[in-house]
C-alpha cells in the first residue's frame, strides 16, 4: 500500500506590526487615555492661563509640607493633574509609552494602583524629611512651602514595574539606563530632593514586580 506524507506542521503566524499600541486609546487603554487627556487640559491652562491664576492653581496643588499637614488626600490627588515642563517634557512622552505598556499588559485598575502607590509614596518620602529637618532648624521655614507637584514619581514608579514583565535583556539595560539619567541629575545637585524622590519611585516600581507579573498572569 502506498505510504501516507505525515501532514507538516503550519508555520507560526507572526503578528503584524502595529505602532499604534504604543499609544493609549479609549477602548485599550482607557485609564491612560482619560488620564492622557486630563493631563492635556491642564497643560493647555499652564499655557495659556493668565500666570497669577496658574501660579495659585500649582500652589494649591502643591504638596509641601504646609499643605500635606492640612489636606494630605487632596494635594495628593491634585499634584498628579499637572505635568511640570509641559507636554513634550521627557516624563510627559514616558507617562505615555510607560503607562500604556502596563495596561495592556495589567488592566487599567492595577495600572492606577502602580501609578498611585510611587506617586504618594515617592511624595511622603521626600517631603516627611523636609518637615523634620524644619523642626529640628536645620532647614529654614519657607521650605514648608516648596512648590512640588506632577507626575514624575508616578512615572518613575511605572518605568520600574513594567520592566519585570520584559524579558531580562530588555528589563535590565532600562533599569541600569534609567537609574543611571537619574542619578546623574542628582549628582548635579539641581534639585535634590525630587532626584532623591525619582531614584525611591523606581525602587517601588522595582518592588511591585512580583505584583505586576501576577497581575499579568491573570
Amino acid at each position: 500500500m502506498p505510504r501516507q506524507r505525515t501532514p507538516e506542521p503550519a508555520a507560526p503566524r507572526k503578528r503584524p506590526l502595529r505602532p499604534w499600541r504604543v499609544l493609549p486609546t479609549p477602548t485599550g487603554t482607557p485609564f491612560t487615555f482619560a488620564f492622557a487627556a486630563v493631563l492635556a487640559g491642564t497643560s493647555l491652562i499652564i499655557e495659556y492661563a493668565d500666570p497669577s491664576v496658574v501660579h495659585a492653581l500649582l500652589q494649591g496643588s502643591s504638596t509641601d509640607v504646609a499643605h500635606l499637614v492640612r489636606t494630605p488626600v487632596f494635594v495628593l490627588l491634585a499634584s498628579a493633574l499637572w505635568v511640570a515642563g509641559g507636554l513634550v517634557s521627557p516624563y510627559a512622552i514616558g507617562f505615555l509609552l510607560v503607562l500604556t505598556a502596563l495596561e495592556r499588559r495589567i488592566g487599567g485598575a492595577r495600572t492606577a494602583c502602580v501609578f498611585l502607590a510611587g506617586h504618594v509614596l515617592a511624595t511622603l518620602a521626600t517631603e516627611v524629611p523636609i518637615g523634620l529637618a524644619v523642626l529640628v532648624g536645620h532647614l529654614p521655614d519657607s521650605s514648608l512651602h516648596r512648590l512640588d507637584y506632577g507626575i514624575s514619581f508616578g512615572v518613575a514608579t511605572g518605568v520600574g514595574a513594567v520592566a519585570g514583565l520584559l524579558t531580562p535583556w530588555v528589563r535590565w539595560p532600562l533599569v541600569g539606563l534609567f537609574g543611571w539619567t537619574l542619578v546623574q541629575d542628582l549628582i548635579a545637585f539641581t534639585d535634590p530632593m525630587s532626584e532623591w524622590g525619582h531614584l525611591i519611585a523606581l525602587g517601588i516600581g522595582i518592588a511591585l514586580w512580583p505584583t505586576v507579573r501576577r497581575g499579568a498572569r491573570r
